[in-house]
């Protein structure tokens, strides 16, 4: 169910958004759709998410025709801002979101439509367990307008599988893929490394699996130690060891080998894609902060500064949708600084990069050391840009570090 909250000024009951917030209705916007369901909770999990056990007061059978209340009351809401728009991407998340019926996230999906509208082309993601797809369901999807899923494969290996707590056949990964591939649909397969028990032999072995899938995009994120989680307290009970720095830097650097062997460049420190067609634009918009509206259980949204978060529990969700009220718990307007400092720490992770103006202060002159360190490339520094170098993606929040000072 993750941490508590931030803290944050009082929402309005009625969601309105500040008289003077200086909304770009030209500027790209997203929507992301939080479905907090999972069947079984995953040991190393922080995400907002519940099992049947936990819902207490909430009905999974119910959440399609909540979050469209939500989704109705934002377009109302921005209409009085002025600022309504088309969504150029939409991402369900979660949780699972293929454990509710595909047609329910093809009822909240035109409920996007309906209420701000969906460019053409945009980009419409949907993370999936590779156990709840078949051809049915990804048909049901692209048809609906999804155009891309998000299958969480994790790991080829069955004991690492079992370490996180995850219960999805590995041999499902590739019934899942072909599945969306007869429905037209790109493909990206999310990966971890560093699991307890997972070699190097390990990793590799599912970078392998995956690439021979010929997935569009993967991700490979290094298994992170949250507090609360059970995973923390088996590695404080000494049941398991600490995740290994050394081991999962020796991971990153055989992915990094692996992937572009295989033809996938990286353009953010956990992602690669063949080409910068199948780039996950989403996810780009967040790192380089643009808009977007969440919606659903604990969701976070960015509107022209301005940020808000809604209530975590379904169940307190509905109440407060069911009442006619925002399900906004607080929200802030975080200052220029706080900003700057926000902008560094994101846009310094993609491939782009950010400018060498945005560093100010001290950190300007920390780009030298950081040069001469390996961490930013020099070549792309004359031209005026920070981008890091493979080392420099390890040690990423050094390098924020030096630049923010």
């Amino acid at each position: 169910m993750g941490g508590p909250l931030p803290l944050g000024d009082p929402a309005p009951a009625d969601g309105r958004l500040p008289g003077d917030l200086p909304i770009d209705v030209a500027a790209d916007f997203g929507v992301y759709l939080h479905v907090p369901f999972c069947r079984v909770r995953c040991g190393y999990c922080d995400f907002n998410t519940y099992t049947a056990s936990e819902l207490r007061g909430a009905r999974q059978d119910d959440f399609a025709d909540t979050l469209v209340a939500e989704v109705r009351m934002a377009g109302a809401v921005m209409d009085a801002a002025g600022g309504r728009r088309s969504a150029s991407t939409v991402f369900f998340g979660g949780g699972t979101p293929t454990l509710l019926p595909p047609g329910d996230l093809a009822k909240m999906l035109d409920a996007v439509r309906t209420e701000f509208g969906i460019t053409d082309g945009a980009e419409v993601t949907v993370e999936a367990n590779p156990d709840t797809v078949d051809d049915a369901v990804m048909a049901t999807l692209a048809a609906a307008g999804v155009t891309r899923v998000s299958i969480g494969m994790q790991s080829a290996r069955p004991h690492v599988l079992a370490a996180l707590d995850r219960t999805h056949d590995p041999a499902n990964v590739a019934t899942a893929v072909a599945a969306a591939r007869r429905a037209g649909l790109d493909v990206s397969l999310d990966l971890i490394y560093g699991a307890p028990g997972e070699s190097l032999d390990d990793w590799r072995a599912s970078l392998e699996a995956a690439t021979q899938l010929d997935p569009d995009h993967i991700s490979a994120y290094a298994l992170i130690v949250e507090d609360g989680t059970k995973l923390a307290r088996q590695i404080r009970s000494g049941a398991v060891a600490q995740p290994s720095d050394d081991l999962q830097a020796d991971m990153y650097e055989l992915a990094d080998d692996l992937l572009a062997a295989a033809g996938y460049d990286w353009y953010e420190v956990s992602n690669w894609s063949r080409g910068a067609t199948h780039r996950s634009r989403h996810n780009l918009a967040y790192w380089r902060g643009t808009d977007w509206w969440g919606f659903g259980p604990g969701a976070h949204s960015h509107v022209a500064g301005l940020r808000w978060w809604n209530v975590k529990h379904p169940a307190a969700y509905a109440q407060r949708l069911a009442a006619g009220e925002s399900p906004a718990a607080a929200r802030e307007r975080p200052d220029e600084t706080a900003r700057r400092l926000e902008s560094v720490l994101l846009r310094s992770r993609i491939r782009e990069g950010l400018a060498v103006s945005e560093i100010l202060g001290e950190g300007r002159k920390a780009v030298a050391s950081l040069i001469a360190d390996g961490l930013v490339d020099g070549a792309d520094a004359v031209r005026g840009r920070i981008v890091l170098t493979r080392r420099g993606r390890l040690l990423a929040d050094a390098v924020v570090r030096a630049l923010t000072e």
